[in-house]
This record gives structure tokens, C-alpha cells and sequence, in this order.
């Protein structure tokens, strides 16, 4: 990921069967990237469970660049083209985003298309209960969290340029049919009784406010959050692979999942005194967001979460394809895929819905 990260989850040497050309990117950066003085150091870093994202240090600064991943593809996946799009769209109305340099999507540089954006320095978190900070500052953190999602969404997207950055309408619909698709179409990764009967579970349950249309990111997670190096800000939102026009909702209650989930899966609160960590309830904290966006509830929430929760898992068998594979990005990857079936069950155990 971008940004200062902890040891364990930093840069490294570049893994086996991931290193660049680094004479070719060298001769590249020297044409596309205005003031680039080579050559760049390369490493990999060790987050990220879809595109490969590596640092490159120069003498005078660093950069990030992000690539496909090499091998057979699902159509639609690894969209790096809508990610330099939407985050350069974002960082003209001021949202906080790295600048992109450039785009390339001329294969024989690097064996696949990628792009070069900023490092963004400052601190990125990989637990949501974030143990390194006091508890006045994880609760500003939180507050920080909540502040620039709900920014997110309230960014006009035709102003932005962004008004044909994905469908308008019908977004569940869609998306159960697209993930649904992309979970049957992966043979290698086989099928799970959970994920079988949510499907159908999902696509009996869509709501009426399924035209609600806002900019999302997708995978609005604190570890997708680089915050200033001394102070409770995000100066960057970073992995925007997944962004789309789409619902508001249901990009709220991905990033809210947080509340749900245990912390070995991932960046979870579950099973927590949060109350002694001095980080909101989940109803407050769905308060917060409900103010900033001007909403005085979310009336579907629990079938949001549902819908959030099954996408997760389709992400995560997305991954056990990968690994079968041997295309999987991430030396994370293995641990996504060993705790798929709990995963699953926690989706399925949204459809009985609870209070908040």
C-alpha cells in the first residue's frame, strides 16, 4: 500500500514472478513523469490482494506505482484505468487523494499496463481498533473515517466529470447479478453452501431505493486510509480499483463492516470493548454519517450489510482463484482463503438482520 506502513506489512524485495523491467520503467518515467530523476530503487509491497503495488525511491522523491497482475484475468477485474480516472477526477474538487502521474497501457514495458501516482507519506493502519494511538485520538480518527466517507458521497459526480463513471440505477440488482456471476463463473475456487443460498436470499430482498446513485469507493477500509503523520487526518484515500457510480449505502455499510467482523479477517472490531477504546457504537456512528449526509436514518441498513458482506466473500473466493491459480498478489493471500468458510457464514448470519 502507499504510504508509511508497519514493518510486517511494508515494503519488500519484490516476491518471486513480481519484478519489473527496471531498465525499461526507468527509460518510461524518464519520458512520462515530469521531474523524474532515475534511477528508482523498486520494492513491493507486501498489502494488496489484487493489483501489485510497489515504492519506487528516486533521489529526490518517492512514487507508487500499481500494475495489473500477470496471467488469465476475469473480465471486468483489475481496473486500473478507472482508478487513475476517478482519482484524478476526486483530487480536482479537493478530496483527499495522491496525484496521478501517468498512465501506461503499453504491455511491453512491464509485461502489463500500470500507472505512477505520489507516495503519500504518513501512517496506515491495518487494525481498526488501532492499538498504536490514545484513546482521544482513535476517537477523532474514527470521526476522521466517517467525515471523509460521507464526503465521498456527497461529491456531485457530473460535476466531477464522473457522470458516466459506471450505471445509474438498479445497483443491487446489478451487482448481486455481477458478484454472483463472478463467484459461479470461478470453477477453480468451487462453491459454497453459504454463498449459494445468500445469492438467492440477496436477490429477494433488494429494497425500493435501489436508484440511489453517489460516487463509491468500494473498499472504504481504514487500512485503504493514509492518516497525517502527527495528526487524527486522512491526507489520502488510496485503492479505488473497485470505485463506481453506485449506492451510497452500500458502500457505507462495506466500511462499516468493520463493527461486524472479527479482527483475523480482516481490519475487524468484533468481539471488542469498543466502549473502552473509546470508538463509537455502530449506531452512532451510523448517526454521524446519517448528519453529514443529510439522511435522518438508513431505512435498508441491514440489507446493506448483507449485500456487504456477500460481495466481501466473493472478493475472498475471487482470491482462492487466484492462488489456485498462481496469480495471487498478495503473501496475504493464503490467509484470505483459510477463513473464506467463516467468512461466508457471517454473510449468510446478516439475513436474519439485528438492532443497532
Amino acid at each position: 500500500m502507499t504510504g508509511s506502513v508497519s514493518d510486517h506489512h511494508g515494503a519488500i524485495h519484490a516476491r518471486q514472478g513480481f519484478s519489473l523491467d527496471e531498465a525499461a520503467l526507468r527509460t518510461w518515467m524518464q519520458t512520462n513523469v515530469p521531474d523524474f530523476t532515475g534511477p528508482p530503487s523498486v520494492e513491493q509491497f507486501s498489502g494488496g490482494q489484487s493489483n501489485p503495488t510497489y515504492k519506487l525511491v528516486t533521489p529526490d522523491k518517492a512514487y507508487v506505482l500499481r500494475r495489473k497482475p500477470l496471467g488469465p484475468l476475469l473480465k471486468g477485474a483489475h481496473a486500473i484505468e478507472r482508478e487513475v480516472r476517478v482519482m484524478r477526477a476526486l483530487g480536482q474538487t479537493g478530496f483527499p487523494v495522491p496525484r496521478i502521474h501517468a498512465l501506461c497501457d503499453d504491455e511491453s514495458i512491464i509485461g502489463t499496463s500500470f500507472y505512477v501516482m505520489d507516495m503519500v507519506e504518513g501512517r496506515i493502519f491495518w487494525e481498526a481498533a488501532i492499538p498504536q494511538v490514545s484513546n482521544q485520538e482513535r476517537a477523532a480518527m474514527f470521526d476522521a473515517m466517517n467525515a471523509t466517507i460521507a464526503r465521498l458521497h456527497t461529491v456531485d459526480y457530473e460535476a466531477a466529470g464522473l457522470g458516466d463513471f459506471g450505471r445509474q440505477g438498479n445497483f443491487f440488482e446489478r451487482q448481486i447479478h455481477r458478484w454472483s456471476q463472478q463467484y459461479l463463473g470461478d470453477t477453480d475456487a468451487g462453491r459454497d453452501a453459504n454463498m449459494d443460498r445468500l445469492i438467492d436470499w440477496l436477490k429477494e430482498h433488494i429494497p425500493a431505493d435501489d436508484d440511489l446513485t453517489g460516487i463509491t469507493h468500494g473498499d472504504f477500509r481504514i487500512d485503504n486510509m493514509i492518516f497525517h503523520p502527527d495528526e487524527p487526518r486522512i491526507v489520502a484515500v488510496i485503492d479505488w480499483e473497485l470505485s463506481t457510480l453506485g449506492h451510497p449505502g452500500a458502500d457505507f455499510a462495506y466500511h462499516a463492516m468493520m463493527y461486524r467482523l472479527p479482527p483475523h479477517i480482516i481490519a475487524g472490531l468484533g468481539g471488542m470493548d469498543i466502549s473502552a477504546l473509546n470508538i463509537p457504537s455502530e449506531e452512532d456512528y451510523v448517526s454521524a454519517y446519517c448528519a453529514r449526509t443529510g439522511r435522518s436514518s438508513i431505512p435498508h441498513y441491514e440489507f446493506y450489510m448483507a449485500f456487504a458482506f456477500f460481495r466481501l466473500a466473493a472478493i475472498f473466493h475471487g482470491i482462492k482463484g487466484r492462488v489456485i491459480r498462481g496469480n495471487a498478489s498478495s503473501a496475504q493471500a493464503r490467509e484470505r482463503v483459510r477463513v473464506l468458510p467463516e467468512l461466508s457464514a457471517l454473510a449468510w448470519k446478516q439475513t436474519n438482520g439485528r438492532a443497532i
